[in-house]
């Protein structure tokens, strides 16, 4: 992976996993390895594992029976920026209002989470990014 510059077209890495908790470490540990590559700096790289974390529980606990978690990064030099999404029987965004959405609004510059019908079904996706400590706000 190579990061270029903020004009160029992000690096993206696609992670596709069954949507279940035991999984986790595994997407923690990609988050750790593409923020390493990426030059940010510790607190950053801990904030963003949280956040992932954090973003991947909330739609493992929404999923449909059997769902597979679509997880992808896109890096850039000032920015990496993570989207995970699950089918799930539930038509609803995940609540604002949690500790858990606390977390992912203190941790990173940007949150986001909408739904969408797909073939029938709900998906759900979050949306979360932070920037490198020396790059832009």
């Amino acid at each position: 992976m190579s990061v270029g510059d903020g004009d160029a077209r992000p690096d993206e890495i696609e992670l596709r996993l069954r949507a279940e908790l035991s999984n986790l470490p595994i997407i923690r540990s990609l988050t750790s390895s593409i923020a390493m590559r990426a030059d940010f700096d510790l607190d950053a790289i801990a904030d963003l594992k949280l956040a992932v974390d954090e973003a991947c529980s909330t739609l493992i606990t929404r999923a449909a029976p059997d769902a597979s978690l679509c997880c992808t990064f896109s890096v850039t030099k000032d920015e990496i920026r993570f989207l995970v999404s699950v089918h799930s029987v539930d038509e609803s965004t995940p609540s604002s209002d949690t500790f858990g959405w606390r977390v992912l609004t203190t941790l990173t510059d940007h949150t986001g989470c909408w739904v969408e019908r797909d073939d029938g079904q709900h998906l759900v996706h979050i949306e979360v990014a932070k920037h490198r400590a020396d790059g832009p706000v």
